[in-house]
């Protein structure tokens, strides 16, 4: 198994700058190394609410704070490290193996979520220990 720093990278979008508000524009195998096949967001989120608390077997995602800020604990089993996002041009791209837990949100949170696959509840691995077990 990969080590945990090889198993996520931040990506900056291309920011297009304009007085009447910016852009950024997010494409496939351009910024994202995936086929984005599914998109969602959560929102609405109280702040000491946590998100996450599961791993992928296969799927890929970026995670991107649209609005607010929010942080993301990366987990491979034996090492921890926590990544802040408050930008809307920069993605944290998680790759498969790897628990996520998201928290600390600010007022008005917005996680905007690509992934490389369709929803799928066999790909989840929702209990710590079990995934503990699979990183072994």
């Amino acid at each position: 198994m990969q080590e945990l720093k090889d198993s996520f990278e931040l990506i900056t979008f291309p920011k297009i700058k304009d007085t009447r508000g910016n852009l950024s524009v997010v494409e496939q195998y351009k910024h994202v190394p995936f086929d984005i096949k599914r998109v969602y967001y959560t929102y609405d989120i109280p702040a000491d609410s946590s998100r996450g608390g599961h791993a992928h077997k296969n799927l890929h995602q970026v995670l991107i704070a649209i609005s607010g800020s929010f942080d993301v604990t990366l987990d491979d089993g034996k090492t921890q490290t926590k990544v802040f996002l408050n930008k809307p041009n920069i993605g944290l791209h998680i790759k498969p193996g790897i628990w996520r837990e998201i928290n600390n949100f600010s007022a008005g949170s917005v996680v905007f979520v690509l992934a490389s696959d369709v929803y799928n509840e066999d790909d989840y691995i929702r209990n710590y220990d079990n995934f503990k077990k699979y990183r072994l």
